[in-house]
This record gives structure tokens, C-alpha cells and sequence, in this order.
């Protein structure tokens, strides 16, 4: 099955771009857990930080009670106590903001606060006996158990920290696992699609270099086969007309001596000889008929944008039935011509159109009725369809399409006149026109003709 090239680049950039967002999430996700684990580290060591500050003042405080009681030197009291206690008590209100959020931290720094005051009222009872040289093994026991609950509670307070910090570490290694893997992966198809694209895209363009080569070739060639068929068009125009008078010459003659024939030896002739000469002189009427009607449609159909107009059709027709007034009293018959809007096109060959079709109804009028035309007009966006109604003898449908042929007749010449060119000329007025002719027809009943123009002729006017 082959894929369209804009397909195949539409699809290599949405795969590009689908890598690029899952290259994008990855980097966001490691980027994030190492922002995590980095703050959580923070975190950590602060909390550290502040139990062992806390510790150290303990075991520094119980330190300097032990040595006053040893060697009774008062430099081991300073700091005091209270100053002691006061350093102790800004690193306790640290821990609590920095755990806030953690409610097991918290529940472990009530018990730490326990711990705390029962440990700092040891240490002050400890230093008052110091001062009085009151000698207590029991308190210095009593000091160590409590400095080993706190110590306890610091250390179950680290380890809580620890295990989250292991937890995050664990995340980290299994994005950083991934990460190298999948920008590596996405580079590499962002390279493949992207030199994919760029030899796509260039045998593309190649391609569109050698189409335009070509167009322009058959334009050229259009171009020369168009002046070659309007100078053969024009050679053709002017050996018909040269034709058709250098034949009206000899069928003159034909005719000027048929007439003296008739005139000078009619009374000698034989009658076959008379019969013949008679003949003769129809048979030049028939081919002058032929002659001018030739001529008639080598001219027919002929528009330029300067003959374009707006015609009055309705004004038009009834021109038409008023040429033809005669035959049509003749066979009695009855026009009945509803408005048609105006269309552009040149007149001549409108009134040329209309006079061939309906005199072809007034010679095909049915001989045992009496003969009616109906023209009436549909309008539809930019095109006319104009419907010419007979009730004549109608035709097959057969020959729908033959009628318009050139030398076409459906009759013999003995019971219609005529030369089977003027529904040709009338086809050739209509294609002129950018439009079309049919027609139907019912054998004994009638026939129409259905004759669709465009209202304006867009063509003509965009090449003038």
C-alpha cells in the first residue's frame, strides 16, 4: 500500500514529537526526584544537626557538673545551666517547624520534651549538690539511664529520617536507571526521523523540480500546438470561403446554361433529354444549398470577448419568430414564450441558434395537428436552461446524440428538405458559448430541446 509523502512527514513528526514529550516527562520526573532528595537531605541533616547540638549540650552540661564535683574549679559552670537550657530549647522549637509535617516526628519530640525537662532537672539538682560537696552515686546513675532514653529517642528520630532518604534514594536510581536509556533511545529516533524527514523531504522537492520541469514543457508545447491549430483553423476559414466561391463559378454556369437549354431548344428536346436537364438543375440547388450552408457553419461560433454582451433573450426570440412569420402561418402554428432572464454572448449567433431550431420544429410540424411551441426558461445559480417544446412528429431517442452530427438526417430527401448542418451549427453556437444542447423526443408526439448557457461567460471576461 503506498503511503502519501505528506502522510509519511506527518507521521515522522508526530513520532518525533511524541519521543520528545516522554524524553521531556522522564527529565521532569529524575529532575524532580533529585530536587526531592536534595531537600529531603536538607531536611535530614538539619534535623540531625539539631539532635546532636541537643545531645552535646546534655553530655557537655552533665561534663561540667561532673568536673566541678571532681575538682571544685567553677570555670566548668559557665555557661550556666539556664544558658545551657535556653540553647537547648532553640534547637527543640527548630525541630518542631522543620517536622511540622510529620505527625510521627512530632509525637516523637513530645516525648523528647519529656525526656528534656526531666533531664534538665537532674542536671540542675546535679549541680546544686556539686556546689553544697554532696556526694550522690544514685543521681549519676539516675542521669546516665535518662541520657540513654534521650540518646534512644534521637536515634529513633534518625532513623525515621534514614528510611524516608533511602526511600527517595531508591526512586532516584530507578528514574536515573531509565533516564540515560530513554534520551538516548529518543535522540536516536529524533536523529532517524530527522534525516528520514530531510531525504523525504528533498527527494520531494527533487520530484516538484522535475514536475514544474515538465509543466513548463507541455505549456511550451500547448502553447505552439495552439498557434499551430489557430493558423490551421485560419487556413481553414479562408479555404472555405475561397472553396465555396470558386464552386458557386462552375455551379452558376452549370445553371446559366441549363436556363438557355431549356430556353432555346426546350420546345426541340426529347422529354428524357428535358427529365435530364431538369434534374440537373436541381442538383445544383441542392449543392448550392450545401455550399452556403458549409460556409454557414465554418463561421458559426465564432466569439470573441469583445463581442460578449448582455441579450435580451425573450427580446431575442420573438425577433426570431417575427423572421419566420411566414412559415409559421403556414402551418397555423401557435408561440408561446415565457420571460428568459438576460445571458451574455453575441446576439448574431444567438438569434442564428434559436432561427435553425425553431424552424427545424415548423419543418418537422405533425401534419394531422396543428403545430405549438412552447419556450419557457429554469435559472440555477449562474446557468440558464432554456426548453424549446414541440408537438411535431417527435423522434427515437435513439438518436439523441446523432442529430447533432454534421451531414446527420433522419429522413429521406424526399419527404424533408435540407442538408442535416443545422442542429450541428446550433451544437457549435452552444459549445462556443461554454454551454450545452440535448435533446428528447417521443416518436408521433413531439420533441424538445433542452439548451443550457451560463449566464455570464466568466471565461471570456477573466481573459479580457
Amino acid at each position: 500500500m503506498h503511503i502519501p509523502v505528506q502522510k509519511k512527514i506527518r507521521l515522522g513528526f508526530f513520532i518525533a514529537f511524541t519521543v520528545i514529550i516522554v524524553a521531556s516527562i522522564c527529565s521532569f520526573l529524575v529532575t524532580k526526584t533529585l530536587l526531592d532528595n536534595a531537600r529531603w537531605l536538607n531536611h535530614t541533616i538539619e534535623i540531625s544537626k539539631s539532635l546532636e547540638v541537643i545531645t552535646k549540650q546534655l553530655k557537655d552540661a552533665e561534663s561540667a557538673v561532673r568536673g566541678y564535683s571532681i575538682t571544685g574549679d567553677t570555670t566548668f559552670l559557665r555557661p550556666n545551666m539556664q544558658q545551657r537550657s535556653i540553647k537547648i530549647e532553640d534547637e527543640y522549637m527548630m525541630l518542631r517547624r522543620i517536622t511540622a509535617d510529620n505527625r510521627q516526628q512530632q509525637l516523637h519530640l513530645d516525648t523528647l520534651k519529656k525526656l528534656l525537662d526531666k533531664k534538665y532537672q537532674q542536671l540542675k539538682a546535679g549541680e546544686a549538690k556539686a556546689t553544697s560537696r554532696q556526694k550522690d552515686t544514685s543521681a549519676v546513675q539516675e542521669g546516665e539511664k535518662s541520657m540513654a532514653r534521650i540518646d534512644r529517642k534521637v536515634q529513633d528520630m534518625l532513623n525515621i529520617e534514614n528510611a524516608k532518604l533511602r526511600q527517595k534514594s531508591r526512586l532516584q536510581s530507578f528514574f536515573s536507571a531509565i533516564w540515560i536509556p530513554v534520551i538516548f533511545i529518543s535522540s536516536l529516533m529524533a536523529i532517524l526521523i530527522g534525516i528520514y524527514s530531510y531525504v523525504t523531504l528533498t527527494r520531494e522537492f527533487r520530484l516538484q523540480l522535475h514536475i514544474e520541469s515538465r509543466l513548463k514543457s507541455y505549456q511550451h508545447d500547448l502553447q505552439q500546438n495552439i498557434k499551430l491549430l489557430n493558423k490551421s483553423n485560419e487556413e481553414l476559414e479562408q479555404f472555405a470561403y475561397v472553396a465555396s466561391h470558386d464552386l458557386q463559378e462552375p455551379l452558376r454556369k452549370i445553371s446559366t446554361f441549363s436556363d438557355r437549354l431549356q430556353t432555346k431548344y426546350g420546345e426541340h428536346l426529347p422529354t428524357e433529354a428535358t427529365d435530364l436537364i431538369l434534374r440537373m438543375v436541381g442538383a445544383v440547388g441542392r449543392m448550392r444549398i450545401l455550399i452556403n450552408d458549409l460556409l454557414l457553419f465554418s463561421r458559426a461560433g465564432r466569439i470573441t470577448p469583445e463581442n460578449i454582451v448582455k441579450v435580451d433573450m425573450t427580446q431575442l426570440i420573438q425577433e426570431v419568430i417575427s423572421d419566420l412569420e411566414v412559415s409559421l402561418q403556414e402551418k397555423r402554428a401557435v408561440v408561446n414564450i415565457a420571460p428568459i432572464p438576460m445571458i451574455e454572448g453575441t446576439p448574431t449567433s444567438f438569434h442564428q441558434l434559436f432561427q435553425n431550431i425553431i424552424a427545424n420544429a415548423i419543418k418537422f410540424a405533425h401534419p394531422e395537428r396543428q403545430l405549438v411551441i412552447n419556450i419557457r426558461a429554469e435559472q440555477e445559480n449562474n446557468e440558464c436552461k432554456i426548453f424549446v417544446e414541440d408537438n411535431g412528429i417527435g423522434f427515437d431517442p435513439t438518436y439523441a446524440e446523432r442529430i447533432f452530427l454534421l451531414f446527420q438526417r433522419l429522413h429521406g430527401m424526399s419527404e424533408y428538405s435540407g442538408t442535416g448542418i443545422g442542429l450541428a451549427i446550433c451544437k457549435k453556437i452552444v459549445d462556443s458559448h461554454h454551454g450545452h444542447i440535448t435533446a428528447l423526443g417521443t416518436p408521433g408526439q413531439g420533441a424538445t430541446f433542452i439548451i443550457t448557457l451560463p449566464i455570464t461567460q466568466t471565461l471570456y471576461n477573466e481573459e479580457n
